[in-house]
C-alpha cells in the first residue's frame, strides 16, 4: 500500500468540485492517505478555473501555500486553466507536473515518481483529442452532492475560453449516470445538484437527452430530492419546466444565464436566444411555480456595452421576477473574439457598472425573501450556526430554526415567520417529516 499523504484544494466551478472528490477518491483506493490543506501533504492536487483573469494569481497564491506547509512536497496542478496555459503554470515556482483535461483522471500513472522536479513535467494533449467523459460526484458534505453529468460545450460564445480548456459536449448513457447516481444515493447524501458545462445539452449526438434523464432520476427512491444547477435559457425547454412543477423531487430553483439585456449585446456574445425566448421561460415558470427561485447570470462590460446598452440590462432585469445575480466583470481572454471587437469598456466603468447589478441583486434577493413571509416550504438542514439550525428550502431560502441535532442532515415542514437585515429567512417546524435513525 501506499503510505503518502495527498491535499486536494478547488478553484472554479461546482464541476471542478465534482471532479476534484472524484479524483480524491481514486487516489485513496490506490493508497493515498487524504489529509487537509494545512497539514503538510507529502502531495497537492490544485485544481484550476479559467473563467476570469484571475486564474494565474489564484494558482500561484495557492502553490505558495502548500510549500509553506510542506516545502518538499509535489505539486500537480489540474483543470481548465492548466489545459489552457500550462507552460505558464509550469513557470510558476514549485510546480511539478502539469496534467490537462484528459490526463487528469489518470493522475495516478503519473505519480509513480513524485520527488521534487528540477523542471515541471507537462502532460497536455489538444483539446480535440479528448473525446472520453469521465462521470463524478463530490462526497464529504452528507448532506449534499454536486453531481457531474455532462462536460465540454459546443457553444463557442465569444467572450469564453471553456470550449477550449473542455473540449465538446459529451456525457455518458442515461444508464450509466442512474448507475452514478445510485452509488451517491447509496450514501446519506439528501440533495443532489446535477452539474455540466452545458447541462442542457446532456446526450448531444446521441438519441439520448436531459428531459428523459431526469424523468429516469425522478424514479430513484434513494435520493430524496434534485437540484438543476445553471442550463442555458435555450436548452431549458417548456417540457423540462413543466417536468419540474410536477416533480416530487426536482426542486423549484433553476439557474438561468442571461449575460445581457440587450438583444444586440446578446449576438456580439453569440448567445444562442434573445430577450424574448428568454422572458418567456421566466414566465412560464412563474406561472407554474411562483414561488419558484430563479437566479441569474450576467456579464457587465462587454465590448460595445454604452450606458444605453447597460441601461437596457437593469431595465430588463428589473422586468422580471428574478430572484438574485450572479455578476460577472467581463474581462479580456486570449483566443477568444470579444477582444477584437471596438467600443472596449474602461475597467473602471466595468467596475462601477458591476457594482451597480450587485446592489440591484440584494434587493431583489430581499424581495424575493419578504415574498416568501407565510409560505411552507421543506427545508433540508444541514449545519449549526450559533444557536441555529441552517438549511437551504426547495426554492433556494437559506433558512433558520433553533438548533435541534437530531434535525441535522433531516428535512422538514417549514413555515417561513420573518425575514432579518441580512436576508436570512427564520422558520418555524410545521411538520417534523422524518428524524436521524
Amino acid at each position: 500500500m501506499n503510505s503518502k499523504t495527498a491535499s486536494f484544494y478547488t478553484l472554479g466551478c461546482k464541476l471542478n468540485f465534482s471532479e476534484t472528490s472524484t479524483i480524491s477518491r481514486d487516489l485513496e483506493e490506490e493508497g493515498y492517505a487524504k489529509i487537509d490543506f494545512e497539514l503538510g501533504a507529502d502531495i497537492y492536487v490544485i485544481n484550476t478555473c479559467s473563467v476570469t483573469d484571475q486564474a494565474d494569481k489564484k494558482c500561484r497564491n495557492t502553490v505558495r501555500r502548500a510549500l509553506k506547509y510542506n516545502p518538499n512536497a509535489f505539486i500537480v496542478v489540474i483543470g481548465c486553466y492548466a489545459q489552457l496555459k500550462p507552460e505558464e503554470i509550469s513557470r510558476i515556482e514549485g510546480v511539478d507536473l502539469v496534467l490537462g483535461a484528459q490526463e487528469k483522471f489518470n493522475i495516478g500513472n503519473y505519480l509513480k515518481d513524485s520527488k521534487k522536479k528540477k523542471k515541471p513535467i507537462i502532460l497536455n494533449q489538444p483539446i480535440k483529442n479528448v473525446k472520453s467523459f469521465y462521470p463524478g460526484y463530490s462526497v464529504g458534505d452528507r448532506t449534499r452532492s454536486f453531481f457531474k453529468v455532462q462536460d465540454g460545450c459546443n457553444y463557442f460564445c465569444s467572450f469564453c475560453t471553456i470550449p477550449l480548456a473542455r473540449g465538446k459536449s459529451r456525457s455518458g448513457t442515461i444508464s450509466q449516470t442512474i448507475e452514478k447516481a445510485t452509488e451517491i444515493g447509496n450514501s446519506k447524501v439528501k440533495e443532489v445538484v446535477l452539474t455540466g458545462i452545458n447541462l442542457g445539452d446532456f446526450g448531444y449526438g446521441t438519441k439520448e437527452n436531459f428531459y428523459q434523464l431526469i424523468n429516469k432520476l425522478e424514479k430513484l427512491n434513494s435520493i430524496s430530492r434534485f437540484r438543476i444547477s445553471s442550463i442555458e435559457p435555450d436548452l431549458l425547454s417548456e417540457e423540462i419546466i413543466e417536468f419540474v412543477n410536477s416533480s416530487n423531487k426536482f426542486v423549484p430553483h433553476f439557474h438561468i444565464p442571461l449575460q445581457s439585456g440587450s438583444n444586440l449585446l446578446l449576438k456580439k456574445m453569440r448567445r444562442r436566444y434573445n430577450t424574448d425566448l428568454y422572458s418567456s421561460r421566466i414566465k412560464l415558470i412563474k406561472e407554474l411555480m411562483p414561488h419558484a427561485c430563479i437566479g441569474v447570470d450576467v456579464i457587465v462590460g462587454f465590448p460595445g456595452e454604452t450606458e444605453e446598452e447597460f441601461n437596457k440590462t437593469i431595465d430588463y432585469i428589473k422586468s422580471l421576477p428574478i430572484s438574485y445575480l450572479h455578476v460577472f466583470t467581463y474581462s479580456e481572454r486570449a483566443n477568444t473574439n470579444a477582444p477584437k471587437m471596438n467600443e472596449i469598456v474602461p475597467m473602471e466603468l466595468r467596475r462601477k457598472r458591476s457594482k451597480q447589478l450587485r446592489i440591484l441583486s440584494l434587493k431583489l434577493k430581499l424581495k424575493f425573501y419578504n415574498e416568501n413571509i407565510g409560505y411552507v416550504g421543506k427545508v433540508l438542514f444541514e449545519s449549526k450556526e450559533d444557536n441555529f439550525l441552517i438549511g437551504f428550502s426547495e426554492n433556494y431560502l437559506k433558512v433558520k430554526i433553533p438548533f435541534k441535532p437530531k434535525m441535522i442532515n433531516t428535512i422538514q415542514k417549514i413555515r417561513i415567520e420573518k425575514i432579518s437585515s441580512d436576508i436570512e429567512a427564520y422558520g418555524s417546524i410545521v411538520k417534523e417529516l422524518e428524524l436521524v435513525k
